[in-house]
């Protein structure tokens, strides 16, 4: 098969591909947040969660669901701005993923890939990059949302 990479294109195309990779597993993994709540330990992510409370209106007590599980709609992650962290990254995870295949496919296939196609590509990635590691403020409002002021556990 002929390739349209260099070794060093065909190093970046495998590192790209782990890195798009990892990032992805991070962002649909629900474990950014590890605490308790109700004596229950609990996580969640920009859109999972585990271990979670639910209003039972029959007994009317707070219990915990523990499972996990996503939002039950877009409108129901706890803020604004963990909304638009769950879009950035996921964004920034699609970005990484496009060059990623897009350098193994260069592997396989000639004149794929050539040295303007290469660059747009690198900044394709960064921008992925910028975006799969971006959270502003929204984590750290989030935390405030969720721990209050002190640090601690969470709840």
């Amino acid at each position: 098969m002929a390739s349209s990479l260099t070794c060093a294109g065909v190093v970046w195309a495998f590192l790209s591909f782990l890195c798009a990779a990892a990032s992805c597993v991070g962002f649909f993994m629900p474990y950014w947040l590890l605490g308790s709540q109700l004596e229950k330990s609990v996580s969640f992510g920009t859109f999972r969660r585990c271990s979670y409370p639910v209003r039972d209106e029959s007994r009317q007590t707070t219990v915990m669901v523990e499972q996990c599980g996503r939002y039950a709609s877009f409108q129901a992650i706890p803020s604004a701005e963990w909304r638009i962290c769950t879009v950035v990254t996921g964004l920034g995870c699609g970005l990484l993923l496009l060059v990623a295949l897009t350098a193994l496919m260069g592997c396989c296939v000639s004149e794929l890939i050539s040295r303007t196609v290469g660059r747009v590509a690198g900044g394709i990635q960064f921008l992925g990059g910028k975006c799969s590691c971006w959270d502003g403020m929204g984590a750290f409002r989030l935390l405030i949302y969720v721990c209050g002021d002190s640090p601690g556990v969470l709840g």
